[in-house]
C-alpha cells in the first residue's frame, strides 16, 4: 500500500519574526558546524627499510588490482607510472610489456604512445625506436604513431631516417593528410623535386579534384606557372564530367588565369564549366563568374552572367517544384531574351516533360500554354514549321480527351494549317476535334471557317452535328436560323426556329422566342408573330412575356386613325387579359403587376388623344408601409420595413366584409332586445 503523504503543517501566525535570517547566514552557520575532513597522516620513510616495505606493500597492491581487472588500461599505466617514478625502468618495461601481451590492450595506441614516451623521456632512443617499429607494425592503420615516430627522428637530426618511415607509411596509401605532411616535409629541407614526386604518387594514390589543385597551387607557389597549368588540364581531362567536384576544380583553374592575367582563358573557363554543370550545382561558379564579368567584362558580358545567375535561381526553383509552371514560363522568357535556341528548347522540352499529376482539368489549365508557346515559338520565331506541327500532334495526343479537351489546342493547330494553306488537314483536324471533344468553341470556329470560304452546304452539316451533341443550346439554333435567313431561305430559318422551339429541353428558351418573334417581325409576319406569343403564353405567363406582346401590338400602329385605333385596342386587350392573370392567378406578384400598370399608363400617353390613363391609373394600388420581423437561426431578431401594395379590389372586399360584420352584430343586437 503506498505510503499517504505528511499532511501540510498550517501556519497560524503569519506575522514576520522579529529577527529575520537569510539563506547566505544559514549557509555560513552551517559550513561553520561541519566537522573536518579527517585526512590519513602522512608517512615519512627514514630508511632502505621502511622503503623496500613501502614498495613491497605497493606493489602487492598493484598485482592484486591486475589479477582483478586486468582489462583495465588505467591500473597497468598507473603501475608502470609509478615503477618509473621509482627510478625502477627496468621493472617499467617489464609491466609495459605485460600490458602489451594482453591483446585487448596491445591493439590500443595509446599504451604505446605511453610506453614510448617513457623512453623517450629518459634518452633511451634506440628502445624508443624499437617500440616505435613494434607499433607501426602492430597499428599501420594509426597516424598518430608515424607522426610521432617520424617527429622523433627528425627531432635528433635523422633526416633520412624520417624520409624512410614516410616512405614506409606511404606503402599502406594513407590520407591526404599524410601526403601533404611528406610533402611539407621534403619542403622545409628544400627538396622541390623530391616534393613534386610526391604530389605525382599522391594524385595517383587519392584522386581527387583538391589534390590537383593542391599540386597547382604548390607548382604556382614555386614560379611554375606551366607545370601550374598543367595540373590543371589534367585534372579537368580527369573531372570534367563529375558533379560533384567539378565546379570546385573549374573555380580555382579560372581563378589561376586570373592571377596570371589570362582573362580570355579565365573567361572560356567559365564558360566551358557552365555548358557542362548542371545549373543546381554551380551556384558557387555563377557568383565568382558574375564578380569576374563585373571586373574585366563589357557591357554584353556582364548580362550574360547576370542572365546566367537568374538561370541558376530557376534551376533551384524548378527542381524544388517541378510542377510550378509559372516558375517555368518566367524561366523560358529568360532562355527567349537570350535567343539561344536550342536553350530554350531544351527548356520547353524539360518544362513540358512535367505532366500534372492527375487527369484534372484544373491541374492542366496552366500546363497546357507551355505547349501552346512552345508551338507559337517554333512558329513565330524559329519559323520552323514541321517543329510546330510536331509540337501541335504531340499535345493532342497527350491529352486525356476522354475525361476533358481544350477546344483552343484544336483552333491552334487548325489555324497553323491554314496559315500553311493546308485546308484539307485543317478540316481534318477540326472533324477529329468535333468527334473526339465536341465543344461549342470547336463549331462555332469550324463554322467561321467554312462561312468565310463560302461553304454553304458544310455549314448546314455542322449545324446540325452541332444540334445533334446538343440539342439544348439556344444560341445554336439561333445561328443556324440566322444563316438560312441571311440566305434568304425563309422557310428553312422559320423551319429551323419551329424545331427548336419543339425541343424538351432549353438552356435560354426567352433568348429563342425572342429570336424567332423578331424574325417574324422582320419578316412583316403580324399575324404569325401574335401566334408566336399565344404560344409562348402557353408555356409562360411572365410578366416581362406579357409586356413584350403588347408593346408588339402597340408597335404595329400606323398613321390611318382606325387601324390606330385597332392597334391600341390589342395593346388594351394584351393589358387586360395579363392584369387579370396577375389578379386572379397570381396574387402574389404584386411587384410585376405594379410593373404592368406603370408600361400601361406609358403606352396609353403614347397613343396622344386615344389614349386614355385614367382606365389604368383607376387600378393602380396603394403603397403601404409595413415591419415584418425577420427570423434567423437563434430566433426572431429584429423587424424590418417593406413595401406593401394594396389593389382596389382588395379594398372593395374589405369594405364587403365590415358591412357584413356590421349588420350581423346589428342582427345580435335586435335578437338579445
Amino acid at each position: 500500500m503506498a505510503s499517504k503523504l505528511p499532511r501540510a503543517t498550517r501556519v497560524k501566525n503569519k506575522t514576520p519574526a522579529p529577527i529575520q535570517i537569510t539563506a547566505e547566514q544559514i549557509l555560513r552557520e552551517a559550513r561553520e558546524r561541519q566537522e573536518t575532513e579527517s585526512r590519513p597522516p602522512k608517512q615519512k620513510i627514514t630508511d632502505q627499510t621502511e622503503l623496500a616495505d613501502y614498495r613491497l606493500r605497493r606493489r602487492k597492491e598493484f598485482e592484486s588490482l591486475i589479477s582483478r581487472v586486468g582489462w583495465n588500461k588505467s591500473v597497468w599505466v598507473k603501475y608502470a607510472e609509478w615503477e618509473e617514478s621509482h627510478k625502477d625502468l627496468k621493472r617499467a618495461r617489464s609491466i609495459w610489456e605485460r600490458a602489451l601481451g594482453i591483446d585487448a590492450l596491445n591493439r590500443d595506441h595509446t599504451i604505446w604512445l605511453k610506453y614510448v614516451h617513457m623512453e623517450m623521456k629518459n634518452k633511451f632512443v634506440n628502445h624508443a625506436r624499437n617500440l616505435w617499429d613494434r607499433a607501426v607494425f602492430r597499428l599501420p592503420r594509426v597516424d598518430q604513431l608515424w607522426y610521432k615516430y617520424i617527429h622523433m627522428e627528425e627531432m635528433i637530426g635523422n633526416v633520412a631516417g624520417a624520409r624512410g618511415i614516410f616512405e614506409r607509411w606511404m606503402e599502406w596509401m594513407p590520407d591526404q593528410q599524410g601526403w601533404f605532411s611528406y610533402i611539407k616535409f621534403e619542403l622545409r629541407y628544400n627538396e622541390i623535386e623530391r616534393a613534386r614526386e610526391i604530389f605525382e604518387r599522391l594524385v595517383q594514390c587519392h584522386p581527387k579534384v583538391s589534390a590537383w589543385i593542391r599540386f597547382a597551387k604548390f607548382e604556382m607557389k614555386n614560379g611554375e606557372i606551366g607545370r601550374a597549368r598543367n595540373c590543371y588540364e589534367r585534372a579537368v581531362d580527369k573531372f570534367a564530367d563529375d558533379d560533384e567536384d567539378a565546379e570546385q576544380l573549374f573555380v580555382a583553374f579560372a581563378e589561376f588565369e586570373d592571377k596570371c592575367r589570362e582573362t580570355d582563358r579565365a573567361r572560356c573557363i567559365y564558360k566551358f564549366a557552365l555548358d557542362h554543370i548542371p545549373k543546381g550545382r554551380a551556384e558557387d561558379l555563377y557568383s565568382k563568374f558574375l564578380a569576374f564579368e563585373k571586373q574585366y567584362g563589357d557591357k554584353e558580358g556582364i548580362e550574360d552572367a547576370i542572365v546566367g545567375k537568374r538561370r541558376f535561381q530557376y534551376e533551384d526553383q524548378v527542381k524544388e517544384n517541378p510542377r510550378n509552371y509559372d516558375t517555368w514560363f518566367d524561366y523560358i522568357r529568360l532562355e527567349e531574351s537570350v535567343g539561344n535556341k536550342e536553350r530554350i528548347r531544351e527548356v520547353y522540352e524539360r518544362a513540358i516533360a512535367n505532366v500534372p499529376p492527375a487527369e484534372e482539368k484544373r491541374y492542366w489549365q496552366r500546363y497546357i500554354y507551355l505547349w501552346i508557346n512552345y508551338a507559337l515559338y517554333e512558329e513565330l520565331d524559329a519559323q520552323d514549321m514541321e517543329r510546330t506541327r510536331h509540337v501541335y500532334r504531340e499535345c493532342v495526343k497527350l491529352i486525356p480527351h476522354h475525361k476533358f479537351s481544350f477546344a483552343k489546342i484544336w483552333l491552334l493547330a487548325a489555324q497553323f494549317e491554314i496559315r500553311q494553306l493546308r485546308l484539307k488537314e485543317a478540316r481534318l483536324l477540326l472533324g477529329e476535334a468535333i468527334g473526339r471533344a465536341p465543344k461549342d468553341k470547336i463549331f462555332k470556329k469550324y463554322i467561321e471557317i467554312e462561312l468565310h470560304f463560302g461553304n454553304i452546304d458544310r455549314c448546314r452539316k455542322l449545324y446540325e452535328k452541332y444540334l445533334e451533341c446538343s440539342p439544348e443550346n439556344c444560341y445554336a439554333w439561333s445561328k443556324f436560323a440566322e444563316l438560312e435567313n441571311s440566305l434568304y431561305e425563309t422557310e428553312r430559318a422559320r423551319a429551323v426556329f419551329e424545331l427548336a422551339i419543339d425541343q424538351p429541353a432549353l438552356d435560354f428558351p426567352e433568348l429563342l422566342w425572342k429570336a424567332y418573334i423578331d424574325f417574324e417581325i422582320s419578316e412583316g409576319e403580324f399575324e404569325k408573330t401574335r401566334a408566336l406569343y399565344e404560344r409562348l403564353l402557353n408555356r409562360t405567363k411572365h410578366v416581362k412575356v406579357w409586356l413584350s406582346y403588347a408593346k408588339f401590338e402597340a408597335s404595329a400602329m400606323s398613321s390611318d386613325i382606325n387601324q390606330k385605333k385597332k392597334c391600341l385596342q390589342h395593346t388594351r386587350d394584351v393589358f387586360e387579359r395579363a392584369a387579370s392573370y396577375l389578379m386572379n392567378s397570381a396574387p402574389e406578384l404584386k411587384e410585376e403587376r405594379v410593373i404592368l400598370l406603370d408600361e400601361w399608363i406609358d403606352i396609353e400617353n403614347s397613343f396622344g388623344e386615344l389614349g386614355d390613363a385614367n382606365i389604368v391609373r383607376a387600378k393602380l394600388p396603394k403603397k403601404l408601409k409595413k415591419r415584418r420581423q425577420i427570423e434567423t437561426e437563434d430566433g426572431p431578431a429584429a423587424y424590418e420595413e417593406y413595401i406593401d401594395y394594396l389593389f382596389p379590389e382588395q379594398i372593395t372586399n374589405n369594405m364587403k366584409l365590415l358591412d357584413s360584420a356590421y349588420k350581423w352584430k346589428k342582427q345580435r343586437v335586435a335578437s338579445k332586445d
